[in-house]
């Protein structure tokens, strides 16, 4: 009976779907966004006046307004969202690596933030490996007081299924077995060094935490094998509360105005380079979609808000203060859906949360087959951290975005460093962002019925259980179920 019944609704679903009838305006959207899309030049125009949109920052501030301003410009309704924010901010580093604390030597790093405000650290290396509980059996008496030496992802030749935990878990990990600095340890070839927060909370964590080049991180792990390592980490940030500001444009839905999707993308970037890939070809991809709504004049059934998030790359702070304050005003159970693009680039499909989504984005992407065959009609279902859906997510709000899509011009390797810039930007790669993520919003808030709801707190605690998500929810002490 409970198979009949899911076949019935796959069967409602795929009705609705192909009743949706969504190709004409689809058609409406590529052609405007292939012939005038304003993103591409918006983002090297941001690139090169704003540069790097840390948040917190004056820059940070600046990009609050060109966005706002570029939404005002274009007619939409669009509000600040302010919230309050612990800025972060790097000033002094150095790092010295020796056999001894008579010879240390000059090492190339970062700091990783949140990493205290003043740290001054000198004491002997130990290698964790890949910094998992598991590679601290056995030594974790030795641990205290030492500096940790961790790999970013997973080391070559670990055992399969080793599970990668984001650089900010390694650190709280680390922390609690009694570590006095952590040295992380990047993946990418050529030195090039990563950024980004070493903090689970994005408050400030209390050891200091930096990143080393490949070649450099992997000769340490060797010499560590024969000859003990002394190291010494000082170094000076800023920290302060400070105020920060979302933007939001509200395109008002026709049938069910209290029904939302929101289409979020983060503004804010690394302050090592202009961030165009982290994240501006996903922010400035949904705001030339609220564009585009507005120039089309499309109307739709359910209320849509494009959200440019801030304090994403410093703990999901902006988007987090979304759903707090959502809660706050009684508005969360309103948002039936949540798209985020973060770093998307030329997606060949959609995804989603939710796998019950699957008859009717497959049924949407049809559509945009008929228009672009180089849409591929891909669909992904499953579930990850450490971006913008989180917060939605945890409330069990589905969530999805692009499937598929390949970062332009090799920029993968530059993720948080200060390679991530203009030049590695793809127009067309850009456009597709724009036109078929645009498309996915036209549909989604125009379904007579979404088939999926907001997860009850059982089904969401099975649901993250199922897509792996327990151990780094715990680590960063977001599981709320208690075992």
């Amino acid at each position: 009976m409970k198979s009949f019944f899911l076949l019935a609704l796959a069967g409602l679903s795929f009705t609705a779907g192909a009743q949706d009838h969504f190709g004409p305006v689809f058609k409406q959207i590529n052609t405007e966004v292939q012939a005038h899309s304003n993103a591409y030049g918006n983002l090297k125009d941001a690139s090169t006046t704003i540069g790097h949109r840390l948040t917190g920052s004056a820059n940070g501030a600046k990009a609050e307004a060109y966005v706002y301003n570029l939404l005002k410009s274009y007619g939409c309704d669009v509000k600040y969202q302010p919230f309050e924010v612990e800025s972060w901010d790097r000033k002094t580093l150095a790092v010295k690596i020796g056999d001894d604390a008579s010879h240390l030597a000059d090492m190339k790093a970062v700091t990783l933030a949140h990493s205290p405000v003043s740290a001054q650290v000198t004491a002997e290396l130990i290698d964790v490996g890949n910094g998992l509980e598991a590679d601290y059996a056995g030594i974790a008496d030795k641990v205290k007081g030492k500096i940790a030496l961790i790999y970013l992802g997973v080391l070559p030749g670990s055992a399969k299924g080793t599970p990668s935990l984001h650089r900010s878990e390694k650190t709280a990990i680390a922390t609690k077995y009694g570590a006095a600095g952590v040295i992380i340890i990047n993946t990418v070839k050529n030195g090039v060094l990563l950024t980004g927060t070493a903090s689970v909370t994005g408050k400030l964590i209390p050891i200091p935490a930096v990143c080393i080049g490949l070649e450099n991180g992997m000769a340490l792990k060797e010499k560590l094998k024969t000859t003990p390592q002394t190291a010494s980490i000082a170094m000076t940030n800023f920290s302060g509360l400070i105020k920060a500001r979302n933007v939001i444009a509200t395109f008002k839905g026709t049938e069910f105005p209290k029904e939302k999707v929101v289409v979020g993308g983060h503004l804010d970037s690394w302050d090592l380079a202009t961030g165009a890939i982290d994240n501006g070809i996903g922010s400035f991809a949904v705001v030339d979609m609220a564009r585009t709504f507005k120039k089309l004049n499309l109307k739709t059934k359910r209320t849509i808000e494009f959200v440019l998030f801030m304090g994403e790359e410093q703990g999901l702070l902006g988007s987090k203060a979304y759903v707090e304050q959502a809660k706050k005003n009684g508005t969360l159970n309103q948002v039936s859906f949540m798209l985020n693009y973060d770093m998307t680039n030329d997606p060949k499909g959609f995804s989603t949360s939710r796998k019950e989504m699957e008859t009717l984005f497959k049924g949407w992407g049809e559509e945009v087959v008929k228009i672009d065959t180089g849409f591929k009609n891909l669909f992904q279902a499953g579930a990850g951290l450490h971006s913008d859906h989180q917060p939605f997510m945890l409330e069990g709000i589905p969530t999805g975005g692009g499937a598929g899509g390949r970062l332009p011009n090799n920029s993968g390797p530059y993720y948080h460093s200060d390679g991530d810039l203009f030049k590695l930007v793809d127009e067309q790669g850009l456009k597709n962002t724009v036109r078929y993520s645009a498309m996915l919003t036209y549909a989604l808030a125009n379904t007579p019925k979404i088939p999926v709801g907001k997860m009850n707190d059982a089904d969401l605690k099975a649901f993250l259980e199922k897509n792996n998500l327990k151990l780094p929810l715990q680590v960063a002490g977001e599981w709320r179920w208690g075992d």
